[in-house]
């Protein structure tokens, strides 16, 4: 007689409090746990492991897109977007999706054929926006009708602490989109010279205590490498240590972390030259009557999209571009704080 079978033991995290990003938050089981999902959405967060696409009415309205025609979405991310564009290019449309995130990626293509559209309607490739010109002959295409760019980076990012991308939580300082590529925040911190730190802070974040900051993180470097998230966010935490009057505001020494990290992800991402490739070649890429639409969330990024669209419009390359720059509406930014520092512009071939 075979022994009696053990009950099997419901799965249990170590101890009461789970420090493990993948242990921590039910949102990232939204199979299991929906009720969770819509709590956290409706106390106006974003659950972890999601991203909540922002101004997606706007992006709708100015891309306004038609069965049968081809869109590329350049930074398909969570696919919050693509799942609003792709209902209304069907009958007979196709969406291109591109993202450099390896991790990410994969993910978001299987939860988008699950949905039930055509296979043939959605095209997925591990690509940079800037390889865009490139890619279109590969799948044998001349033009697209409609372009959807929401640049920085996804709160599937910021959220998992193995990617460095927040300064809240502890993690390698990585910061970069694809893993696989290029050089991590720290290595970039190991060798760069005070001059060029303090270029990259101005340039890529316009930190206005930029020598200050970057001063200190070459001192603190000479006693011991910068390979935190934390230890980064300490030594800039000290840079802004307040005056023997008192005057630094906490606000003040969040928003340059802030910067700081902003800084650095564009640097080791070199998102400013991918950009701007992409605006030099975009006009090639795009059907007579083709619409964009681009999403930036800061000033560096925001400066570059207005100045080309400008100088497509005067060289006749647009039919016509945004006049001004479309903000998230107060309710959006209620419910999704995130969305807050978001612009919006638009062109039209």
């Amino acid at each position: 007689m075979l022994p009696p079978e053990k009950p099997k033991r419901r799965p249990r995290y170590r101890g009461t409090h789970p420090r493990r990003f993948e242990e921590k938050y039910k949102e990232l089981h939204p199979d299991k746990y929906p009720e969770t999902i819509q709590k956290v959405v409706e106390s106006g967060k974003t659950p972890a492991g999601t991203h909540r696409p922002v101004c997606v009415e706007e992006i709708l309205e100015i891309l306004a897109p038609q069965p049968g025609e081809v869109a590329v979405d350049c930074t398909l991310g969570y696919g919050g977007h693509a799942v609003r564009l792709l209902p209304r290019l069907m009958p007979g449309g196709r969406l291109i999706g591109l993202d450099v995130d390896p991790l990410e990626l994969p993910r978001t293509e299987t939860r988008l054929r699950g949905m039930g559209f055509p296979p043939e309607s959605l095209i997925v490739r591990r690509s940079n926006f800037a390889g865009l010109p490139r890619l279109l002959p590969e799948i044998g295409l001349s033009g697209v009708d409609i372009v959807l760019a929401d640049l920085g980076c996804s709160s599937m990012q910021l959220d998992n602490p193995a990617r460095g991308f927040s300064f809240k939580l502890d993690g390698p300082l990585d910061l970069r989109m694809n893993p696989n590529r290029g050089q991590p925040a720290s290595a970039l911190l190991a060798k760069v010279d005070e001059e060029r730190l303090i270029g990259i802070l101005r340039e890529n974040a316009d930190e206005p205590q930029a020598e200050r900051i970057a001063r200190s993180i070459i001192e603190a470097r000479s006693r011991t490498p910068i390979a935190t998230t934390t230890a980064l966010t300490r030594v800039v935490r000290d840079a802004m240590a307040p005056s023997p009057k008192g005057t630094r505001q906490q606000d003040d020494e969040s928003a340059s972390i802030r910067r700081v990290f902003q800084a650095l992800r564009i640097e080791v991402n070199e998102e400013f030259d991918a950009l701007e490739t992409f605006l030099r070649f975009l006009p090639s890429c795009l059907n007579p009557g083709a619409r964009v639409a681009i999403l930036t969330f800061h000033s560096g990024e925001d400066r570059r999209v207005k100045k080309l669209f400008q100088v497509g419009v005067r060289e006749r390359v647009y039919s016509a571009v945004a006049r001004d720059v479309i903000l998230a509406s107060p309710d959006e930014i209620r419910s999704n704080p995130r969305s807050s520092s978001a612009k919006l512009r638009w062109a039209v071939r």
